[in-house]
């Protein structure tokens, strides 16, 4: 490792997100040393098959001043009965990692979870905020929070740095999920009924959530701190889908379909979780992140600009 610089632990690096943040901390002075699950031709990766209660962090965690905690089981198709799966890299490999972490003297652990661990929507009240009680649904939701709580418990009895950023949907060159799903809509000028929707949610391009998990590794602060990180505006479906269009140099083809018609279709469909992330609102209050100093460096068409250039961008 070169003298004077330092190294960060990143998993989940050949991800989507990963892709992105390994570069910006580099850019940023760190070494990096990206866990993947198959060996590539990338400067100090460490080959890491599975996540779990087991896994061996050994040597990965050698020489390391920090972690960033991104590798994680996502929805999946057929999850049925997959709880098991879901707590043991979700929830028991966190916090195995995190142990680990803490005997190697790592000083700072960022743990990158999810604002499901709030639930699917806001509807019905305010935004959410970092200090409002965890009502998540879904597996995924579930074990991210479990993984939460195990880490707070950690931060009490040992000295090492916890963070945890909870993004909402995260879009960006590379993401998959919900958001390809609508690239793929717009650009193949699909009628979509979605012009009657009028909710409020919140994104994140993958370079403002780089960007801030850059600035809490430079900027640690309290020994244990949970954030909500978002950009700047939070807009409703059809607002979103009609920026999208026109970051693609598309048209969007948008036409009114009562929403209680809409939320029927979906339901009968099987489609409960994607009504509510296109009806329901999921608006967060995003000005702890702010009040450390950190601002969103790219707006929302800026970040849409950029998931659609295909283009390595500075977070």
């Amino acid at each position: 490792m070169e003298k004077g610089k330092r190294t960060v632990l990143v998993t989940g690096a050949s991800g989507f997100v990963g892709q992105h943040l390994s570069p910006a901390l580099e850019r940023e002075g760190w070494i990096v040393k990206p866990v993947v699950r198959q060996r590539s031709q990338a400067a100090n990766e460490v080959v890491v098959e599975s996540i779990g209660p087991e896994t061996d962090w050994q040597d990965a965690l050698t020489g390391v001043d920090a972690v960033v905690h991104l590798a994680a089981r996502v929805h999946q198709h057929n999850d049925r009965g997959s709880e098991r799966l879901y707590r043991g890299v979700n929830t028991d490999g966190t916090l195995h990692l995190a142990r680990r972490a803490i005997d190697a003297g790592v000083r700072h652990f960022v743990f990158v979870s999810t604002v499901l661990v709030y639930g699917r929507t806001s509807d019905g009240r305010r935004p959410f905020k970092e200090g409002d009680v965890l009502t998540p649904v879904g597996l995924y939701g579930k074990s991210k929070a479990e993984a939460e709580v195990g880490l707070a418990s950690l931060a009490q009895l040992h000295n090492m740095g916890i963070t945890v950023v909870r993004p909402p949907l995260v879009y960006g060159s590379g993401a998959k999920g919900n958001f390809s799903s609508l690239v793929r809509a717009v650009n193949l000028g699909l009628p979509l009924p979605l012009a009657a929707i009028r909710n409020q949610r919140a994104f994140v391009s993958v370079q403002n959530l780089c960007s801030f998990i850059s600035y809490r590794l430079a900027n640690p602060g309290a020994k244990f701190d949970v954030f909500l990180v978002a950009d700047n505006e939070q807009v409703s479906t059809p607002d979103f889908v009609r920026r999208l269009a026109k970051a693609s140099g598309a048209r969007a083809r948008l036409f009114p379909l009562p929403t209680p018609v809409l939320s029927q279709l979906l339901a009968f469909g099987g489609l409960s979780a994607a009504r509510e992330s296109l009806i329901g609102s999921l608006q967060l209050n995003v000005a702890k992140a702010t009040a450390t100093g950190w601002q969103p460096p790219f707006t929302l068409d800026e970040g849409l600009r950029l998931a659609l250039s295909n283009m390595d961008v500075r977070c």
